[in-house]
């Protein structure tokens, strides 16, 4: 069973930079293609970032793109969302998907 540690969010100016992380176990984490999803209460919960299972290829909404940067280590089972230029409408709570699987979510709040 897929198993999801997020971690790395937190209180940041507008402008500023995150790196969250999401430590994955309980699966063949190189074989799965990866996700980074968001979700503000009240509204569904959107993708924002993908990346194949080797890394090769990524996919961003149109919101996050050339702020974001998703990426992962295969060798330690990671999976990372870099967020640059941070804004206001970036706060929400952030959850790394894969198998079918969820994580539990790491919040982040955009705000001076």
């Amino acid at each position: 069973q897929a198993r999801f540690v997020e971690s790395g969010g937190g209180l940041v100016q507008p402008g500023g930079s995150l790196r969250l992380s999401c430590a994955a176990s309980g699966f063949a984490f190189s074989n799965y293609v990866m996700s980074w999803y968001r979700q503000v209460p009240g509204k569904e919960r959107e993708l924002v970032a993908s990346i194949t299972s080797a890394g090769g290829r990524t996919n961003y909404a149109e919101s996050v793109k050339g702020r974001f940067t998703i990426s992962r280590d295969n060798a330690k089972n990671t999976l990372y969302l870099q967020m640059s230029s941070l804004k206001a409408e970036d706060t929400a709570v952030y959850y790394c998907y894969g198998d079918l699987s969820w994580g539990q979510g790491t919040q982040v709040t955009v705000s001076s």
